[in-house]
């Protein structure tokens, strides 16, 4: 076997079986993923001993008679996300320093199927950010081009599998943090019906908008890993008590069928013509495998980005108001606790967070509350309604996951700009619907020399995360972008 290329079921199969130890595979991916990092950047902190530990009791529970559904594979966790005796800094200088007391629950479901933590990966300062440039720390290079973004704010999490330095990996999903740096990444990146997934252990971004969800390097893997994570937890208010139905024994190898919805609104001619021509392909894929192409509109979808940029600051406004400097992390001493707050919150923060911070307190301040973030939340409503319907006429909808392959780093320095980036994943999100990115094919940049890859963003209603997995795994087998595309350097060697 290859612990490094192998994917994970064929390593929770091995290590089941007693064909390799969990502890044999940890000793190969340490100084991997070390190696890799040293290039890539994508781990804030790895952790050999708890990878190691973990090895330890995996093999004894094996020998007991245990099977474990992720037995032995190596996962790596998004730095917003609690593990207990890890620094979890969500990329930000206020948190540098601070160690978990406890395990979020999607951490620690992964830890009870057998799962290796490998470490902590980079992100944008409080997951705000579509390229991954936003950390207070490292920055994270994309494997296929070091000069390039990986996407973002999930940057480390899709790098460190793009580069064979884990096999799985959590993200968090507010406005496409999953899916834009997994098309960047030539990845699969999942993001759950909100509430599907418990947020417990999760430093909040925006709540009623942050998802956790798997980057893999297969459809199936992704499916192994969320239904390893999936089901209501009592410790998380939003998590949806309705039983989780199955995804990987559910994965389908055509789409005779299967309605694939095209939105009016997402049309590709703003796209330049080789990223057109990549969309466009993978759309007549879709067709070819069987799958009927029907046009749906999205009237409320021109408005999702300025929805989504009054409803997340106004979270974020609220949920970063408890980083302060008092109980942890970074404190600025100042004259008086007023000062020290605000001395603490200037440094500990880095622009894209205050810029977001200010918009969100902006739209919550007295006499414009109703005139903008009331009214976002009934647009929101609206484009949740305008899914509905669309979802009368289609099982699943097509579009573009990224409105180009991964850019150089500071190509995109002002905020308007990179936040158009979110233009086709935003929408899902205030809807709250599944949905993934899967890798369809691979474009030269119009300022590069190499391919870099795409990815297609597929949506279904909400608990459909079966019918979604299914129709993403017929469309990965019968084209096989992934493996079409060279791998990078670093993943070879």
């Amino acid at each position: 076997m290859d612990p490094i290329h192998d994917s994970a079921r064929a390593i929770a199969r091995d290590v089941n079986a007693r064909a390799v130890s969990a502890a044999e595979i940890a000793e190969t991916l340490i100084p991997r993923a070390a190696r890799v990092d040293a290039e890539l950047g994508a781990y804030r902190e790895l952790t050999p001993e708890l990878m190691r530990a973990q090895a330890r009791r995996v093999d004894q529970r094996i020998a007991d008679g245990d099977r474990l559904a992720l037995a032995g594979v190596p996962v790596a966790i998004k730095d917003n996300m609690c593990l207990i005796g890890t620094h979890t800094t969500a990329g930000s200088k206020i948190l540098e320093g601070f160690t978990a007391p406890y395990t979020a629950t999607a951490v620690q479901r992964l830890l009870d199927a057998g799962a290796l933590p490998i470490g902590k990966t980079n992100l944008d300062e409080f997951a705000m950010g579509s390229s991954g440039e936003n950390s207070a720390f490292e920055k994270t290079k994309n494997p296929y081009d070091l000069e390039r973004v990986p996407g973002g704010s999930s940057a480390g999490s899709a790098a460190s599998v793009a580069g064979y330095a884990a096999t799985v990996s959590l993200g968090s999903d507010t406005g496409g943090s999953i899916r834009e740096p997994a098309a960047f990444c030539n990845v699969v990146g999942f993001k759950p019906t909100y509430g599907r997934v418990s947020r417990y252990g999760l430093i909040a971004f925006a709540s009623s908008l942050d998802q956790i969800g798997p980057f893999a390097r297969s459809v199936e893997d992704a499916a192994l890993t969320y239904d390893t994570i999936a089901g209501k937890d009592p410790l998380d208010a939003t998590s949806i008590d309705r039983a989780v139905e199955a995804t990987a024994d559910g994965l389908r190898d055509d789409l005779r069928g299967v309605r694939v919805g095209l939105v009016k609104e997402f049309a590709l001619d703003a796209l330049d013509a080789a990223t057109r021509a990549c969309y466009e392909s993978a759309y007549a894929d879709l067709e070819r495998l069987g799958a009927e192409l029907v046009d749906v509109t999205l009237p409320t979808a021109e408005y999702g980005l300025a929805t989504y940029y009054l409803i997340a600051p106004a979270e974020c406004s609220s949920n970063l108001a408890r980083f302060d400097g008092v109980r942890y992390g970074l404190r600025v001493d100042g004259a008086d606790v007023g000062e020290m707050y605000e001395r603490t919150r200037a440094a500990g923060f880095g622009p894209e967070v205050k810029r977001r911070i200010l918009i969100g307190t902006y739209a919550l301040s007295s006499g414009y509350y109703d005139a903008y973030y009331l009214k976002a939340q009934k647009a929101r409503t609206r484009i949740g309604e305008d899914f509905a319907r669309a979802f009368e006429r289609c099982d699943v909808i097509a579009s573009p996951a990224a409105s180009s392959p991964a850019f150089r780093f500071n190509a995109k320095s002002d905020p308007v700009t990179m936040y158009l980036m979110d233009y086709y994943t935003i929408p899902g999100s205030l809807a709250g619907l599944p949905s993934l990115s899967i890798p369809c094919g691979s474009v030269v940049p119009e300022d590069g020399t190499r391919a870099m890859p795409l990815g297609l963003q597929l949506t279904s209603p909400l608990f459909t995360e079966r019918a979604l997995l299914g129709v993403a795994h017929a469309y990965e087998r019968a084209t096989l972008h992934a493996e079409k595309l060279a791998l990078p350097e670093i993943c070879t060697t």
